[in-house]
């Protein structure tokens, strides 16, 4: 069985199916220009992290908050994909998907050339949002242009091998620009990359839009990512300056409430951009929170060996970038094994398995100290935690969409992609912060490292208790259930 290695896409037919035709030269062309689209975001995920110390020091920014480089962009990119997926069917995808692309370009050239946080930031926030363009309208036009079969299988599959590729390239990619070039090189690479793919995307991409014409749902838009902003900010600052704060006790409570007016808004609404019955599917929701969990706390262990290598064992850019390509090149690898253990042992065993997996093997980064020793074990121990945090990615993918109606693909597609976005977006907040404004950034990322792995560990008995992985998997195939199901 072949099965994406993407969160966002669907499984790819058995083994026994035809074998794809071969790809015209304009279908090659057109797959080149919404891969490279796709491959360009995955690279901006990755890409900055090793750059973040140098970063810092040259814009005057503090350790603590280097965080907000990676949600600054993290934010808008999860908390506007569905608003926008939904207004490319509506207004064209073809149309949102250079819009974005344009928007991303302008932002890289924005950060390339900051003069001081504010407007780096500000860089950083415009790429996510012309992320959150790119992202659902590229796969959108990737799966209407190429017809559902054998052709659509192998797109899918170079896309997803080109998505897993993209975090590793970035991470080595960033240590070379950055040691090489400093640390704006990082971000004009993305606008490079932007020129070359911007010119070719009028003249290929068809244009294309649901016959349905979606109500557009802007409120639960709104309330759904003014929600995220207003208690990823809480959070933030009170894991720095307390609870006591007035702006914290604000945000919080107003995160909370337009989070509680986010479901009013989407219980009542025609077209919702969260379908609040399916969530009632116990694969859906329980699938999600694998998921949430997966992306979250590995995004979060990243983030702080990142900081540890360099700023504990003063490791060059390049050479962090290289333990991160360690563990790129195993998750690839982890890629291509992952659809045989699901085939074996079904999407929900393997997802709660790589969940454990994740969660026992970060058990021994805490143990990090100062020798040389310690860059062997984070190599290790991060690349074998990454090859489970790839399965864990693939199978919840596979568990959510499993079972759900054709009709209600679009909608089950939409919570995984938006569950890696959110989980990308929280993590680092959550914990990274307890290193960032440690005393000591050694004991911080430690006591990072301890909650982050037993977080995994109790999401991997919540979601095997939720899932009821002890009764029999059959072939691989999550069964379905009526919406409403327990």
């Amino acid at each position: 069985m072949a099965i994406d290695t993407t969160p966002t896409s669907t499984p790819a037919p058995a083994a026994g199916q035809q074998a794809a035709p071969r790809l015209s030269a304009r279908d090659r062309l057109v797959l080149f220009v919404l891969c490279a689209a796709q491959f360009m975001v995955a690279l901006d995920f990755s890409v900055l992290n090793v750059a973040l110390p140098v970063l810092g020091a040259d814009l005057g920014m503090s350790t603590s908050a280097l965080q907000w480089a990676v949600t600054a962009f993290a934010l808008p990119s999860g908390g506007f994909l569905l608003l926008f997926g939904r207004m490319g069917d509506l207004y064209g995808r073809r149309r949102l998907f250079l819009a974005g692309l344009a928007l991303f370009g302008a932002a890289s050239l924005l950060a390339t050339l900051a003069w001081d946080p504010a407007s780096f930031l500000a860089g950083r926030a415009l790429q996510g949002l012309g992320a959150a363009a790119i992202v659902p309208t590229g796969m959108s036009l990737l799966t209407t242009t190429f017809p559902e079969g054998p052709a659509r299988d192998r797109a899918l599959g170079i896309s997803g091998t080109l998505l897993s590729l993209g975090f590793t390239v970035g991470m080595v990619a960033g240590g070379v620009l950055t040691d090489l070039l400093g640390w704006r090189s990082t971000m004009g690479l993305l606008a490079l990359f932007v020129l070359i793919v911007l010119p070719l995307a009028p003249r290929l991409l068809p244009e294309s839009r649901t016959p349905e014409r979606p109500r557009l749902d802007v409120p639960g838009a709104v309330t759904v990512t003014g929600g995220l902003l207003s208690l990823i900010y809480a959070l933030t600052t009170a894991a720095e300056h307390g609870f006591g704060r007035a702006d914290v006790l604000v945000t919080l409570a107003a995160g909370l409430l337009l989070l509680a007016a986010f479901v009013a808004v989407e219980s009542r609404s025609a077209a919702p951009l969260v379908s609040l019955p399916m969530l009632r599917r116990r694969t859906v929701a329980w699938g999600n929170l694998g998921g949430l969990v997966t992306f979250s706390m590995m995004s979060t262990v990243v983030f702080v060996l990142t900081l540890y290598l360099q700023e504990v064992l003063h490791l060059s850019a390049f050479e962090t970038g290289l333990v991160f390509g360690v563990q790129g090149v195993l998750s690839v690898v982890a890629g291509s094994l992952a659809p045989r253990v699901i085939g074996r042992f079904g999407a929900r065993r393997t997802l709660v398995g790589a969940l454990a997996g994740q969660g026992a093997i970060g058990l021994s980064l805490p143990a990090l100290g100062e020798g040389g020793w310690s860059v062997v074990l984070a190599t290790a121990a991060v690349s074998l935690a990454s090859m489970c945090h790839l399965g864990a990615i693939i199978s919840y993918g596979l568990t959510v969409t499993s079972g759900v109606p054709d009709e209600e693909q679009g909608l089950a597609t939409g919570l995984v992609t938006s569950t890696q976005q959110v989980g990308i977006t929280v993590g680092i907040p959550l914990l990274g912060v307890l290193a960032t404004t440690a005393t000591d950034l050694r004991s911080g990322v430690h006591t990072v490292l301890v909650l982050d792995a037993a977080i995994v560990l109790a999401a991997a008995v919540l979601v095997a208790v939720g899932l009821r992985v002890n009764r029999p998997a059959g072939s691989g195939a999550v069964e379905a259930e009526p919406v409403g199901a327990r």
